[in-house]
């Protein structure tokens, strides 16, 4: 778990700009309003919890965020956030899949196409697609594009848009490190849900990640992601928990 764990560390705290870590907390603050792009993703040890929480409510005052309690996170973390205040809404499974196995050779829908971002003229829409099925304010997709392009990780990235006449209908974000390609982002519009789109994406991410010889896939699934990733043969293997605190 440990190179999986800190794939998504990358993944997470490459939002957070300049803010990213301070004594044993690993945090991010991109300073988007919006919870997702904010955040604590480890203490590295209990003893100095109290100080933590203080820190981490006080460099991420003024925006929404989420502490991620997962496999990396010490035994305990998840009591001691909660006699602090922190409320768990939710817990995501991670699951995991070796990439030595192939992948199942398939016909995207008819009229589909998976290609890779690599300029600066698909990557608003390709924000643009993702952030609406999140729920991301409109307003905030210029700041997203940004660091999107500014992220200092972006030689481990590969991002995939599912394009339908031309118009982005579907996206995915691989990172590729730690011997892991870790799977994030994968969005579908609602125009185009149930149509084969997210079995496109997931492939062509599986791909990348074998032609960049990573050992393992991994992401966190939703409810909804999760029958999908079963057919690929993904197993949970641990979990998140999700916290927030009163503001």
């Amino acid at each position: 778990m440990g190179c999986v764990t800190a794939n998504f560390r990358q993944y997470l705290t490459g939002w957070g700009m300049a803010d990213r870590a301070d004594g044993d907390l690993d945090y991010f603050r991109s300073g988007l309003a919006q919870p997702q792009f904010n955040g604590v993703v480890r203490i590295r040890s209990l003893d100095a919890v109290e100080q933590s929480t203080a820190i981490a409510r006080d460099r991420l005052a003024g925006v929404p965020w989420w502490w991620w309690v997962g496999p990396d996170s010490p035994a305990g973390t998840s009591s001691a956030l909660a006699e602090r205040g922190a409320k768990e809404f939710t817990t995501i499974p991670v699951m995991v899949r070796p990439l030595g196995q192939a992948v199942e050779p398939m016909e995207p829908p008819a009229g589909l196409r998976i290609v890779e971002v690599t300029d600066q003229g698909l990557l608003p829409e390709l924000v643009r697609t993702y952030s609406a099925s999140m729920g991301v304010a409109p307003s905030l997709e210029s700041d997203i594009v940004r660091i999107e392009s500014q992220r200092r990780d972006n030689a481990d990235i590969v991002r995939l848009a599912a394009v339908v006449e031309d118009r982005v209908v579907g996206t995915t974000v691989v990172i590729a490190a730690h011997d892991v390609a870790g799977i994030f982002i994968v969005h579908v519009a609602d125009t185009h849900r149930r149509r084969g789109v997210g079995t496109a994406l997931t492939a062509a991410a599986l791909r990348v990640g074998q032609d960049r010889g990573m050992r393992l896939a991994a992401l966190a699934a939703s409810p909804a992601g999760e029958p999908l990733y079963r057919r690929f043969d993904f197993a949970e293997v641990s979990q998140y928990r999700l916290f927030t605190f009163p503001a």
